[in-house]
């Protein structure tokens, strides 16, 4: 019977990826070579893509910084005489959406 379970769980390639240890009377329980890199490569990917995702938000933020400067320059370039006047501009009445 044990020799089938072991046979069926071989199959379903079930803890194919661990080894198992015997236990230890020690208080200290040390991991092996295989999972401290096993570890650490899961350590390195997840800071990885921490500094990738941080690189592209902060690239993001920029080019949308850039993107208004760019804008506002444009507009003040090319501003008429009229732009002087008090009531020009793009703004909206205040009774604007409060039912008057």
């Amino acid at each position: 019977m044990p020799h089938s379970c072991n046979a069926l769980l071989d199959k379903l390639s079930y803890h194919a990826n661990r080894r198992l240890r015997p236990v230890s009377d020690d208080s200290e329980i040390e991991p092996s070579a295989d999972e401290s890199t096993v570890e650490e490569k899961a350590a390195k990917t997840t800071l990885r893509l921490i500094g990738w995702f941080s690189a592209g938000m902060a690239v993001a933020a920029l080019s949308i910084y850039v993107g208004s400067e760019l804008r506002s320059r444009y507009k003040f370039k090319r501003r008429t005489p009229y732009d002087f006047y008090a009531n020009a501009g793009e703004q909206q009445a205040s009774e604007f959406g409060m039912g008057i």
